[in-house]
Order: structure tokens, then sequence, then C-alpha cells
């Protein structure tokens, strides 16, 4: 299993500031973490930039943590950070010379009196504009996938520099960069913080929504690493979902996200044995995956189909695929010829080589392994897989299944040289030794 995140480090403070008790600096820690998106968002909307945003965020925690240990946690902490950001926006934006025009826009949220004043927004709608618009910053296509993932996870998943970079396995200087350079994007490309409106929106939203999935994907099964699963980014890609269901009610494909996120999720008890090793969807039991995220998913998926009034998209195609599996109550029950026709659907709608493989996948269940294999064999020549570990692994499977064990135990071998997750090599040699016999 992934190990827990460490607790993000204290910033420096000012010389001669009291050193916060341990309790105190884990609860302010803790209270950052779920308000510094909406203190960013709130933040950005005043100054135009989620780089400079998130450095006032930061002074207000700095500030916090100065003066809570030793005044005591305030009755809002929430608005006490939000307020305390502001002013040091307000401040700045004074400071750039434009105070008249932006302390008319923002003065009537802030009063600047009274010590202990802090303001509470009176529309929860508002802070929900703030944190869609900076989802959409966030996730703007002018930045590389990387980019997207890493922005996001550390603006609205509150995730500090060292957790991102250790959830995907790379140097913590390696993530600051590319964190800053982010930023530096967003900021050199004029991005505006705004929601997009128009022909414009669908492509965005259709850039969040990648994000997203790319982030839950490395969780459920990770690329590269020791573990196979790693279960804090399924969750923070999990409560993104909700979130962006949440602030966009009618986009169908929000709640398709939402759908397929929930039944993926809902397996993952069973996905591992006692020792972290992968446990095949045929050999899970099914006891273990959680009825409630099952319920949650179906409750989303209905909601993606009624918004939509047509044709799903494809994240509800996909949850309406995942819905399958989690009707069966054995791997034997699985109605794999539907699944097959929503993969086709899904190809249709999305053509990929990723997609007509697991395609393939249905269809050797449904049909036998014969006319799947001749898929996966039209598939070899993509150039997209041809470094990818699971065409060999699925078309070993197929081979097996055909009683060629000695192919079978080749591509087998292949996909463990591919793969550069260590458990899934661990996984895939193990059915290579047991691919034996005559071919």
């Amino acid at each position: 299993m992934t190990p827990q995140p460490t607790p993000p480090q204290r910033p420096a403070g000012s010389a001669g500031s009291p050193e916060p008790t341990e309790p105190a600096t884990r609860t302010i820690e803790a209270v950052f973490r779920i308000e510094s998106p909406r203190v960013i968002a709130r933040v950005a909307r005043i100054v135009g930039d989620v780089g400079i945003a998130e450095e006032l965020a930061q002074d207000a925690l700095v500030a916090a943590l100065e003066q809570w240990p030793r005044d005591g946690v305030p009755d809002n902490p929430g608005a006490w950070l939000m307020t305390t950001a502001k002013r040091r926006a307000i401040d700045l934006v004074r400071r750039r010379e434009r105070y008249a025009q932006k302390l008319e826009e923002v003065g009537r949220d802030l009063s600047l009196t009274g010590a202990h004043h802090f303001d509470e927004p009176s529309d929860p709608d508002d802070i929900d504009d703030d944190l869609l618009r900076l989802v959409f910053t966030a996730c703007h296509p002018v930045l590389s996938a990387e980019a997207r993932i890493a922005l996001t996870l550390r603006l609205l998943g509150g995730l500090t520099t060292v957790e991102i970079a250790r959830a995907f396995l790379v140097p913590e200087a390696t993530m600051a960069q590319r964190i800053v350079r982010a930023k530096r994007t967003l900021a050199a490309k004029g991005v505006a913080f705004e929601v997009p409106y128009g022909p414009e929106r669908e492509a965005r939203l259709g850039s969040v929504l990648e994000v997203i999935y790319l982030i839950f994907n490395e969780g459920y099964a990770a690329t590269a690493g020791d573990d196979w699963l790693r279960p804090a980014l399924c969750e923070d890609a999990l409560r993104l979902a909700r979130v962006l269901a949440q602030l966009m009610p009618k986009e169908p494909e929000a709640h398709g996200l939402m759908a397929l996120l929930e039944l993926q999720e809902a397996r993952a008890a069973a996905r591992t044995g006692p020792s972290g090793e992968p446990v095949l969807l045929k050999d899970q039991d099914r006891r273990r995956w959680n009825r409630m995220l099952i319920a949650r998913g179906f409750a989303a998926l209905g909601r993606a189909s009624a918004a939509a009034g047509g044709a799903p998209g494809p994240y509800a195609l996909q949850a309406a695929i995942a819905a399958c599996h989690a009707q069966a109550y054995t791997y034997e029950e699985t109605d794999w010829t539907r699944i097959a026709a929503l993969y086709g659907l899904l190809a249709a709608r999305t053509p990929s080589p990723v997609v007509e493989l697991n395609r393939a996948v249905a269809v050797s269940m449904a049909d036998g392994p014969g006319p799947a294999l001749e898929i996966v064999d039209h598939l070899a020549a993509e150039p997209a897989l041809r470094d990818y570990h699971l065409l060999p692994s699925v078309r070993g499977d197929l081979l097996a299944r055909l009683g060629r064990t000695e192919e079978a135990r080749a591509e087998f071998e292949r996909a463990a040289q591919l793969t550069r997750n260590e458990r899934e090599r661990e996984l895939l040699l193990r059915r290579a030794a047991e691919a034996t016999g005559p071919g």
C-alpha cells in the first residue's frame, strides 16, 4: 500500500515568532488543507494570478501558525484565513497602482476595520464560482498533462510538493519546477481566471475531466514503483470529481466521470491480496466490494443519463461498463455481450487503440478467444501500443486459452519487460511460469 503522506512542513515565520505546539500545528495544517482551495480561488479572482494567490494563502497560513497557538483558534478558522489572505491581496493591488479599480470591485466584500472581524461569504454559490474558475485555470490546455495534474493536486487537492512528487515517483525538485513552470506559463499566456462559456467550454471541460481521470488512473493502477495501488491518489481524484459534479450539475460528463470513479473505487479493497499483490477481476472476493460506493455510482450514472438526454458521453459509457461488473454477483454472471457492445459505442465515440484492446477482452469473454485474437493481432501494428505492456499481456491470455502455451509464455515475458510496476511484473512472470505444456 502507498505510505501515508507526511504532514506539510511548517513554513518559516518571522523572527522571534512563538513556536507552535505539535497538536496546534497539526490542527492548523488540517484546517488549511481543507480551506486552501477556497482561499486560493477567492484571492485569485482579486489578483488574477493563481501563483500569487497561492503565495498569499501561504502567507495566511504563516500568520495562523504564529497567532493561533498564542491567541487561540478563531471560531471560524476558514473565514480567518480567507480574510487574512484577502487583506494581503488588496495590499498587493494597491502596490500595483490599481487601487481605485480593484478596490471598487472587492471592497464591498471586505471591511478593513476591526481586528476581530472576519467576513464570511454570504452566498455559497459565490465560493463555488471561484472554485470553478480555479478548476478551469489549473487544468488549462496551454499546460502539459503532467503540469495540469501537478497544479490541480497542489491548488485544489491541497497536497504539498513533497506528497505529489512521492505519488508520481519523481524527485521533489523536479515536481517543484514543474509546478513553478505551470504557474509561470499561465501568467505568461495571460490565462484569464474565468469559467469559459460557449464553444470553448466543452473543450476546456474535457481537459478538466481528463486531469481528474488521469489522477485516478495513476492511483488505480500505478504505472511504476513497488505498489499496485496508490489509494491516496484515488481518493483525491474522487473528491475532485464529486466537487466538479456539484459545481456543474447540468454537465452530464461531470456526473459520468463521478459515476465511473465511484464504481471503480468500490472494488479497491478486493484488488490486492494480503501482501499487496494484484488480484485479477475474476479472482476477486466480491463481498469486499463497497456497496455504498456502488450505490453512489449508480445514482451518478442516472444523473448523467438524465442530464445528457441523448447519446451518453465517453465517461458515462465507461461508467456503464463498470456498472455491468458491479451488477454481477459472480464473475460468471457478467454480461460480457453488453460490455462488448458498450465498448463498441465507446470506440465509435472516441476511437482509440486502448479502447479496442479493452473491447477485445470483452469479445473474448462473449464470443471466445479466437475472434478476440484477431482484433488484438490487428492492433499489433499500432504505434501507440508498441511499448504498451497490456497488449502482450492480453495476447498472452488469449493464446493460453487457445492452448498455445509456449506463445503465451513469450507474450507474458514480454509484457513483464515492458511494465514499470514491480507488482505487475511479478504477476506477469507468474503467469508466464504457469503457461507450460505442449503448444
